[in-house]
Parts: C-alpha cells; structure tokens; sequence
C-alpha cells in the first residue's frame, strides 16, 4: 500500500459503510415506502414487493439501529408494531426520492441504450467469426 492510503482508505471506510446500506434494495425501498407516513409491519411488508419477512425485519432493525426508522409498539390485542422515519430518515428520503424519480423517468432510456449495446455487441462477434484466422 502507498503511503497515505491507509488514512484515505479509514477515512472512506463510513462513508462507504453508509451508502452500502441506503444504497441496498429493501433500504431504498422501506425508506420511500416510509416517506409517506407511519406503518405497521404487515402493510409495509405488502408494499415492498417481494420481501421477506426476515429480510424486511431486519433491514428495518439496521434502519432502526442507524437512527433512521423509529419503531413504535401499539398496545393493542395482538399488540403491533408500527414503523416511521425520523427527522433523520426523512432528510435521507429526500435523495432517496429524487433517485426513485429519477430511475421512473429514465428506465426506458436505459433500456434503449442496453438494447444498443447488446446490438453493437453482437455486431462485434458477427465481425470476429467471419475474420479468417
């Protein structure tokens, strides 16, 4: 290693810790779902596609432990458990929001382009076969 890049490399370590984890799937998704208002679990876990149930209880604790979800328990019988952001949760989901709008309006883009790459990929490999070797 350079000298130097232990300290810019501990330095980067939380930096890039914290956006592993609002960059994960289920975070961005819980987060945004969030964004709206308090929920409990079981609605939250129907309106995040395809969690499961341990994966979502605990990206919630992570969220939780990192100060971004609070947890509330309802006494009621069965007692429940409801879930909002906090002031911190709600500034993440500012970013958070524009990257969701921003993916919504631009996936066709994206796929156009791959759909372009692929072509040119394969017109490459057409070429490769047809060159004598």
């Amino acid at each position: 290693m350079k000298p130097g890049h232990a300290h810019v490399s501990s330095a980067c370590r939380p930096i890039n810790e914290l956006l592993s984890q609002i960059g994960d799937k289920w975070t961005s998704l819980i987060i945004t779902r969030l964004s709206s208002g308090s929920m409990r679990f079981n609605a939250l876990k129907r309106s995040v596609s395809g969690i499961s149930q341990k994966m979502l209880t605990s990206t919630l604790k992570t969220l939780e432990r990192d100060g971004f979800v609070e947890r509330t328990v309802i006494p009621s019988v069965p007692p429940g458990v409801e879930y909002a952001l906090t002031p911190f949760g709600r500034e993440l989901s500012v970013p958070l929001m524009a990257l969701t709008s921003f993916a919504a309006e631009n996936s066709d883009r994206v796929d156009e382009a791959r759909a372009a790459y692929d072509r040119r990929q394969g017109e490459i490999a057409d070429e490769m076969q047809r060159v004598p070797a």
